[in-house]
């Protein structure tokens, strides 16, 4: 994101609005004291800044002020997003790096939370809604009963996956256990598509090859009851793993599958009394609506986890903060050549070429570069970076096969 200043409208605006600021034309002229040292609590510990960041820095005074001379949301949203990355940039590497390992206790607790929860539910849901199914013989409720099922067996699959990440073997597998997380994401929802083609067909089969007269089927109140509790319990879970679903891949999947599970219980809920009340078809129709819609949901989901295997790039603000903190590490680094960071799993790998002084001696070369790497491998979601240290940049890019 770039770092840019107001357009002389809405320097004008603010001259006057703000008490003691000055504007001439493209001439900003400085601003006042106390935005100059600490625009704000958030850069107070910011002391190092090299590039000037803090000029780009909006207070909120300067945020409401162009709301209302511009009454547009995205710039004000343009605004503060370049807020936090100036934020970002100008913390030091070593509070990013005990936020991380502050963010990383609480996480865990709180994942560990998240996946027991949702285990223990889903196994007590996964009966009362089969049961339910069964008794009602309804082609939606059974469809929302499957379901119920898979979870279960997917949280069997999340808590045995992450027991194994923990404990993998370093020396048979060097770059750890990341990974499996992201294999069993998609491995469970490839096994979720096949199941639902098979509810779809079944539900389809059915509904072409009715053989009764009644225009309605019998209406199953304490089935119908039954799965309403557990869209309820499906909702609490809901709501606790959506602060945390950007957090953990695995809390990622768990939030997805609440969020699929409250539209179709609910949904299947809803057919299954309209073809007991309004016409018999409904049933079956539902079925393969929530079929259809399961699989197209994770669809979508083994395409992201695919994406994280595959090697996509980091967002855009990482990348930037990368390149800010190594630039700014050391007096004896003089450029930046090239900076990659991607995905390799949930976290990220970063690959950096840095240039300094052809005359730097070996040793300070391999210190600066190792201390570089210690401290990106700190930050969050890094799982391994490599340094490379070079004199010149007249070079072709690092890595690149010639074809």
């Amino acid at each position: 994101m770039a770092l840019v200043e107001l357009d002389d409208a809405d320097l004008d605006y603010l001259a006057a609005a703000t008490p003691g600021s000055s504007h001439s034309g493209s001439d900003h002229g400085p601003r006042r004291d106390e935005e100059c040292v600490a625009p704000d609590d958030a850069l107070a510990s910011a002391h190092h800044d090299p590039y000037a960041l803090r000029r780009g820095y909006k207070t909120r005074h300067e945020l409401d002020a162009i709301k209302r001379a511009r009454r547009s949301k995205s710039i004000n949203s343009f605004y503060e997003k370049q807020n936090d990355l100036i934020v970002s940039l100008l913390k030091p590497m070593e509070e990013h790096t005990e936020d991380a390992k502050q963010l990383t206790g609480s996480l865990q607790t709180q994942v560990r939370i998240a996946i027991w929860a949702s285990l223990l539910a889903n196994i007590f849901l996964c009966f009362l809604q089969m049961y339910a199914a069964i008794v009602s013989e309804s082609l939606s409720l059974l469809s929302t009963g499957i379901d119920a099922v898979f979870d279960m067996c997917s949280n069997m699959l999340l808590v045995w996956l992450h027991h194994k990440a923990l404990n993998m073997d370093k020396d048979k597998w060097p770059v750890g256990g990341a990974r499996l997380e992201t294999i069993g994401n998609i491995l469970y929802g490839f096994l979720m598509g096949t199941v639902n083609i098979v509810v779809f067909i079944e539900s389809a089969r059915s509904m072409f090859a009715r053989e009764s007269e009644k225009d309605t089927n019998a209406l199953h109140l304490a089935s119908l009851i039954e799965v309403s509790a557990a869209w309820g319990v499906k909702f609490i879970l809901f709501l606790y793993c959506f602060s945390l679903r950007k957090r953990s891949s695995q809390v990622q999947v768990l939030w997805e599958d609440h969020r699929n599970d409250l539209w179709i219980n609910g949904f299947g809920v809803l057919m299954s009394a309209g073809g007991s009340k309004i016409v018999w078809y409904l049933d079956p129709l539902g079925a393969m609506i929530i079929a259809l819609g399961v699989i197209i949901s994770w669809g979508i989901t083994i395409h992201s986890q695919f994406e994280l295997l595959a090697g996509k790039s980091a967002p855009h603000d990482f990348i930037q903060l990368i390149i800010y903190k190594a630039v700014t590490f050391s007096d004896e680094i003089d450029k930046i050549d090239t900076v990659r960071a991607y995905h390799s799993g949930p976290d990220y790998f970063v690959e950096l070429d840095i240039v300094m002084n052809a005359e730097t001696p070996l040793w300070k070369a391999h210190d600066i570069g190792e201390r570089l790497q210690d401290k990106i491998e700190a930050l969050p979601g890094v799982e391994r970076t490599f340094v490379h240290v070079d004199h010149e940049t007249n070079h072709a890019p690092e890595h690149r096969r010639a074809h």
